[in-house]
């Protein structure tokens, strides 16, 4: 019978310092893992295991939404659903994105910052989907068809372009400074954020009185406004492993966690959205913008073009030399410093 062998774990001073994951001992692949290798580590328990489904699933799901609007609510016939199917397609690269960096960062030191680049450049994307559907069906009746509703869409595509280059840049000094490339990395994620939920934010805390667009759907806005905050928060605290090192290597880490409620914060995205076309198509197809192929595809089909050259761009200096320089390994890794550093 065939017999199948898994490959063995390391503990963190078994491998080098670009590896490191911040108060995480134990439960390394091999950094030098074949493509079989890192597929076959999805069927046993590593660091990096639940960070890989939490976002596969999902995946899944969103494409199943996706097909949904396509096929049921024939998308290509009536654009006033291209906003939310390229907030859909937004949903479904994002997570397939992360699961895949994941799972194959452990190929060399080379191969773990080029799929971390794919993995920031479908986060630009998802932020920009996030915009297009709130220029369509979130804006407050005061905002409409005012100049920063004109504005926002193309802002919004320039964003795509600061946070890829922002995050990218980030990990070519993360193992020589690496709080100054977490401070970069957390304003490439929550500059574009903020700026996204500008008028979501006037709407639901700050706009009184009429045209204030208080309806049902601002229960969901607030569900995903929460998961949102709490997410952000578990990628800069790093917690709760930071109080306990070691103790939540496999199971209950902080980019698990975070993994999942950004994918829950996603989801009710997704419901608020939905329901805000749906309760408020007929104002505002009368009201707003017209939505226009240079407003929604067009726009999308820009940033996926912008990223791929920016992340292109990021990696020709990695084919003379990695970031962070390793050594080379034999059959087992070699041991370097037990200090914990934030390398990922």
């Amino acid at each position: 019978m065939l017999s199948l062998r898994l490959p063995r774990v390391f503990t963190i001073n078994q491998v080098p310092k670009v590896f490191h994951e911040d108060s995480i001992i134990s439960g390394y692949r091999h950094p030098r893992s074949s493509a079989t290798d890192c597929i076959l580590s999805l069927f046993q328990l590593t660091n990096e295991t639940l960070n890989i489904w939490t976002h596969f699933l999902p995946t899944w799901y969103f494409l199943w939404k996706l097909v949904s609007v396509v096929l049921i609510q024939t998308a290509w016939q009536d654009s006033f659903t291209w906003p939310l199917l390229m907030f859909l397609l937004s949903c479904c690269i994002y997570p397939l994105a992360s699961s895949c960096a994941h799972t194959f960062s452990s190929m060399s030191a080379r191969a773990r910052h080029i799929c971390f680049f794919f993995d920031y450049g479908a986060l630009s994307f998802y932020s920009l989907g996030s915009a297009i559907s709130y220029s369509a069906y979130v804006f407050p009746d005061k905002w409409v068809n005012g100049v920063f509703h004109q504005c926002y869409v193309p802002i919004a595509v320039f964003n795509t372009v600061i946070c890829t280059s922002i995050a990218c840049y980030s990990r070519f000094p993360e193992c020589q400074s690496p709080k100054f490339s977490k401070y970069l990395r957390v304003f490439a994620f929550a500059y574009p954020y903020l700026f996204d939920h500008i008028p979501l934010f006037y709407r639901v805390f700050l706009c009184v009185g009429e045209g204030c667009t208080d309806n049902d759907t601002n229960i969901l806005h607030y569900y995903h406004i929460a998961l949102a905050l709490l997410t952000g928060f578990l990628f800069a605290t790093h917690l709760p492993e930071r109080l306990a090192p070691g103790s939540f290597d496999y199971i209950g880490h902080s980019h698990q966690l975070f993994h999942v409620c950004g994918i829950l914060g996603t989801h009710f995205q997704m419901k608020a959205i939905e329901q805000d076309m749906v309760t408020r198509r007929p104002w505002l197809l009368e009201h707003s913008i017209p939505i226009t192929f240079s407003h929604s595809l067009g726009a999308a089909l820009l940033c996926v073009v912008v990223n791929l050259i920016i992340i292109l761009l990021y990696s020709l200096p990695l084919r003379s030399a990695p970031a962070c320089q390793e050594k080379k390994h034999d059959k087992q890794p070699k041991k370097t410093s037990a200090k914990v550093h934030r390398c990922c």
